[in-house]
């Protein structure tokens, strides 16, 4: 353990960039390949690991595209409105006659265009067209949405209610998908509880937190019990869900004498990085154990939540085979200084006024500093991204507010 002591004693002189730390863990996250056969219905939020093809043409049918009448265009050939086309009304397709029909009616077999309503006048059972159709006209082909065995979604995408609806229009019942990564998540800290905190005690909350995130990423969350901070249950606790994709500890990872996590997880296997150029929440872990990714967050609450959202979900979703979309951001100006230390990248959380007359959103620094006050994210709508070559913004100046919590 001297490289422990050392490290406790000297704290975090040298910090790997979040853009390296985040590739040393993606280069040890494997895609599962697991995969399941589900009924469309149920396949909200779920990742393809197979490409999906139109069984059949959307709509399946030439339609009407306007209120009107479906009419043979060479029965209405140098129609006008001083010499219009005298068809008859009737109520099936032949030569000189008019089926009235209405937006997204099948065209009757015979007729290959339609007349707008506007475009005929109706003297009982006659329809005098005003203007000439070209074949075709007002038609909607049957494979006007989607053509058969056309590709749909490629091998990655997570389907939405919406591409549901045009799976299940184009004649698919069923799709391939990844099962959700399964990642364990396991909060340490000898003062945590769940509930009823005695003076001393502290509500747990990180483990929660992170569980819940897991899940709208798309994973599958094994939210554990409370470890203490003693090295055999914690090392017990990260070997139990060595099956899991990923494994991740919150608490413990900084250089006290109670933070042993990362120690543990180096004894177990191999330390990737300790200590990450951000803030808030430099001291993040992470390492691999028996081939399964081991990630060491901070106890503090919104340390917690940066270093899960840059770190975790970036490895959860490789392993899922889903992409990493960016988050949905906004254009706002800022109305207070945000600060930031060079060389570091700073996530610093601001709360939007949109509001106001200007077409562009204010942008309200909640709190710049203090990683252990979680409302500062709880009552924020996003954070600025301050890059490491950047030592802050300026009130007034215009700022990107990425909205972590809008899954994309």
């Amino acid at each position: 353990m001297t490289d422990a002591h050392d490290r406790r004693r000297a704290g975090f002189k040298q910090r790997t960039r979040v853009t390296e730390a985040r590739e040393a863990l993606r280069e040890a996250v494997t895609t599962h390949g697991r995969t399941a056969t589900v009924p469309v219905a149920r396949a909200a939020g779920r990742t393809l690991a197979a490409p999906t093809r139109a069984v059949r043409a959307v709509p399946g049918y030439e339609r009407a595209a306007m209120d009107g009448y479906a009419v043979r265009a060479a029965d209405t050939v140098g129609a006008s409105e001083r010499d219009p086309a005298v068809l008859r009304a009737a109520e099936e397709m032949e030569p000189n006659a008019a089926v009235r029909v209405h937006t997204g009616s099948e065209l009757p077999d015979g007729a290959d265009a339609v007349v707008m309503i506007e475009d005929v006048a109706e003297y009982g059972d006659d329809v005098e067209v005003l203007d000439s159709a070209a074949v075709g006209e007002n038609v909607g082909p049957p494979d006007e949405d989607v053509a058969a065995d056309q590709r749909l979604h490629d091998v990655g995408h997570r389907l939405r209610p919406s591409d549901l609806g045009l799976l299940k229009a184009s004649g698919v019942r069923e799709v391939d998908v990844y099962e959700p990564p399964t990642v364990a998540v396991v909060p340490t800290g000898e003062e945590l509880v769940q509930d009823d905190p005695a003076p001393g005690e502290m509500i747990e909350t990180n483990g929660l937190t992170v569980s819940r995130l897991v899940e709208s990423w798309g994973g599958t969350a094994r939210y554990r019990e409370i470890v203490t901070d003693d090295a055999d249950a914690l090392r017990d606790a990260i070997t139990g869900d060595l099956d899991a994709d990923v494994v991740v500890t919150t608490g413990g990872s900084s250089v006290g004498e109670r933070d042993l996590t990362p120690d543990v997880v180096a004894d177990l296997g191999e330390l990737l990085f300790h200590g990450v150029a951000l803030k808030p929440g430099h001291p993040v872990a992470a390492g691999v154990v028996d081939e399964t990714p081991v990630l060491c967050l901070p106890g503090y609450p919104v340390a917690c939540i940066v270093n899960a959202v840059q770190f975790l979900r970036p490895a959860l979703k490789h392993a899922g085979g889903m992409p990493v979309p960016a988050f949905p951001s906004v254009e706002a100006t800022l109305t207070g200084k945000l600060r930031s230390e060079p060389g570091v990248r700073t996530y610093a959380r601001v709360r939007l006024d949109e509001s106001g007359e200007e077409d562009r959103a204010h942008a309200e620094p909640v709190h710049t500093s203090g990683s252990g006050v979680l409302s500062t994210v709880a009552l924020a709508d996003g954070w600025v991204v301050i890059p490491e070559s950047v030592e802050g913004y300026a009130a007034g100046e215009t700022v990107t507010v990425e909205q972590w919590e809008v899954e994309p």
